[in-house]
């Protein structure tokens, strides 16, 4: 059984297992953490060859989380129209479910607030900021857990920040952060500190400006260490932002990590990132 390691590097401290470990999946559950590690290093297909069976079979709950977690991976390639029929999808199947709670939330609140927050995500990305406010709403009335709350903060920021409230996201982010430190999550606390560090630049004062410099380069230090790709990219190019005089250097990485990140991605991921405003262009 490979369900305790592989849930140390989907939730916990070690988001770098061993391949045998990622190979070794054999259960559904254990098939879905595995492809949650997949995508978080940025191998789309691979990925979605586990999810896209778990979708299909007979079991609601694993489909449901299966549909949520390919639309994150669909919106982390800038597809959020296809995310959200993932993520609509994902809901469907969730939203009669019951039963017992898991600590990472893979269980019926977790799987309707994963849907629900991509659901948020997809909206405010195509600009219906009201609709995302009432899904991240919906999705925190689930009490799903330390998952679903550092999810949600990462939502609540952005809703924030895309309606020009850049101190109103703070607080958002910074909760974000700190449950992913308190949970040892380490993938989740990189992310944290991207979010947290835009946020903190948007509020604009100086010691915010040197903040948000730290958490950005500890957050490549970290993507890079632990091979987090669908981290490092966004990471790479808030800190062109950040570091001006360094913009040229963060841009070529972003174009290095995004070579590699799309000739593991299979074709619909490559096209939903060719046609995506959000992703830089290649050679760009």
């Amino acid at each position: 059984m490979h369900e305790p390691a592989l849930r140390a590097a989907a939730f916990g401290s070690d988001p770098l297992p061993g391949p045998a470990v990622v190979r070794g999946a054999e259960t559904p559950r254990e098939r879905l953490l595995a492809a949650i590690v997949l995508g978080a290093q940025g191998r789309y297909a691979a990925a979605a060859t586990l999810l896209d069976p778990l979708r299909r079979q007979g079991d609601p709950f694993l489909a449901s989380l299966a549909a949520s977690t390919l639309g994150s991976h669909r919106r982390q390639l800038g597809g959020h129209r296809h995310a959200r029929a993932l993520d609509g999808e994902a809901f469907a199947r969730a939203a009669p479910l019951t039963g017992d709670p898991d600590p990472d939330g893979l269980d019926a609140a977790g799987a309707r607030a994963d849907a629900l927050l991509g659901l948020a995500a997809d909206n405010l990305a195509l600009g219906r900021l009201g609709a995302a406010r009432r899904l991240a709403g919906r999705a925190a009335a689930e009490d799903a857990g330390w998952r679903a709350r550092v999810r949600g903060g990462w939502v609540g920021a952005e809703i924030e920040l895309a309606a020009g409230q850049g101190a109103a996201a703070v607080p958002h982010a910074r909760r974000a952060f700190e449950t992913a430190l308190a949970r040892g999550a380490r993938r989740h606390a990189t992310k944290s500190g991207i979010v947290l560090a835009v946020a903190l630049r948007a509020v604009g004062a100086p010691d915010h400006q040197e903040i948000s410099d730290d958490l950005v380069g500890n957050a490549i230090a970290t993507a890079e260490e632990c091979e987090l790709l669908s981290l490092l990219w966004p990471a790479a190019l808030v800190a062109a932002d950040l570091r001006p005089g360094h913009a040229e250097e963060y841009r070529f990485r972003v174009a290095q990590v995004l070579h590699a990140v799309l000739r593991s991605a299979d074709p619909c991921g490559r096209r939903i990132a060719g046609e995506s405003p959000w992703v830089p262009a290649r050679g760009s």
